[in-house]
């Protein structure tokens, strides 16, 4: 799709399906990269008043602010805690002048959610000259309820490059939001489209294939290592037997209560299945030995039941992979289990609401692309997408 700039205001409900900081994420990137006018009231409106809260968090602010910068849009309610935020674009993405980009966002906010939001925008702010674009953010890059440093960089990087885009990644520090609040950073560098291109539609294998190795990342207090090592490796043969392990990384935390781990299958076709748990529970009385089990317990039981539902993609990736299926040109199929891989259905799906297979998190994902890049078409619960081929300017 070549220069569509819808003129009439797009309302989104963020009480609608999973309607969360993903909703705001993609919603305002897209609005960002169109040109869309935007409106959406009820900003995480089912979080509730507990501790999650409602409203605008820390990251949701920094990434709005930014796009609002690059596009002088007209912003009125970006600010924490915000209900509701309007955002109209003024000016086109075809000269970005700042091409190295610093953003601090406040507190340990999730630093790769931040990167997320940005990089569909970013994607398509090329020049003729292929010049790259450098990112460098900080603040948390081990947060709840967010995308971690090492998820991005061992799963969802690797991802995208099946659509072309490849991004080098470091870390510059870690950034926590366990313990004493911990700034951290991180440096993202890619090349963006240049005018007149589209991203191409991945070349995603059709069968799964075999579970070949799991890569295992610990980050935990340096004398509780041995444990986890010990736990996770033998819980991993008691459940996938004959699977190889592999220590991809292994950092002492620095603090009890940052406790983090992550496994990530790889298949015989060369995909990756991730699972992880960022550790939230009361470890008093616990020791090391029983926080260890706990935590190899539950992640590999979690990497079992991805591997059981026979699907392409871990439910976490499949629901990140949906804006760039979106935007990109031609038909992709990325199912996340059994019965979507095997359906042969070819009905157009209404977008009306949250929608197809897969989490919450997806349904509604494909949700707010839909509403704003109409020229995407969904087929057979979201098996299929037919993306709007989005050109750069």
């Amino acid at each position: 799709m070549d220069g569509f700039k819808p003129q009439k205001l797009v309302k989104l409900d963020g009480r609608v399906g999973e309607g969360g900081g993903q909703l705001v994420r993609i919603a305002v990137s897209l609005a960002a990269l169109t040109g869309t006018p935007l409106r959406i009231d009820h900003v995480r409106g089912n979080r509730g008043d507990g501790k999650r809260g409602g409203g605008l968090k820390a990251q949701h602010a920094s990434c709005v602010r930014y796009l609002a910068d690059a596009t002088a849009a007209e912003v009125t309610g970006c600010y924490v805690g915000s209900k509701s935020i309007e955002f109209k674009p003024t000016t086109t993405l075809a000269n970005l002048v700042n091409r190295n980009i610093r953003i601090k966002a406040e507190s340990a906010a999730s630093i790769l959610l931040v990167f997320q939001s940005m990089l569909p925008f970013l994607l398509f702010c090329g020049d003729d000259s292929g010049s790259p674009i450098t990112a460098t953010i900080q603040g948390g890059t081990n947060v709840r309820f967010s995308l971690s440093f090492e998820y991005f960089d061992q799963v969802l990087a690797p991802a995208l490059e099946r659509f072309g885009v490849k991004i080098d990644r470091k870390l510059d520090s870690r950034g926590w939001s366990l313990g004493a609040t911990n700034v951290g950073s991180a440096t993202f560098r890619f090349v963006p489209l240049t005018p007149g291109q589209t991203l191409k539609a991945p070349v995603w294998p059709v069968e799964r294939g075999e579970i070949t190795e799991i890569d295992i990342t610990i980050l935990v207090p340096a004398d509780t290592i041995e444990a986890f090592k010990k736990a996770l490796v033998f819980r991993i043969d008691q459940v996938l037997p004959g699977v190889g392990t592999n220590y991809h990384l292994v950092e002492d935390s620095r603090h009890r209560t940052r406790i983090y781990t992550l496994l990530v299958a790889h298949t015989s076709t060369g995909l990756r299945f991730g699972c992880d748990w960022l550790y939230d529970r009361k470890a008093t009385g616990k020791t090391p030995d029983d926080i260890a089990t706990e935590v190899a317990e539950k992640v590999v039981a979690k990497l079992d039941a991805e591997v059981q539902k026979g699907g392409l993609v871990d439910e976490y990736l499949q629901d990140q992979l949906v804006v760039f299926q979106a935007l990109a040109e031609g038909s992709s199929s990325i199912p996340g289990n059994s019965e979507a891989l095997s359906s042969e259905g070819n009905q157009v799906d209404r977008t009306d609401e949250p929608f197809g297979d897969g989490s919450q998190h997806t349904t509604t994902a494909r949700w707010v692309t839909s509403q704003l890049l109409p020229h995407t078409k969904w087929i057979d619960k979201g098996r299929i997408c037919k993306g709007a081929g989005w050109k750069a300017l």
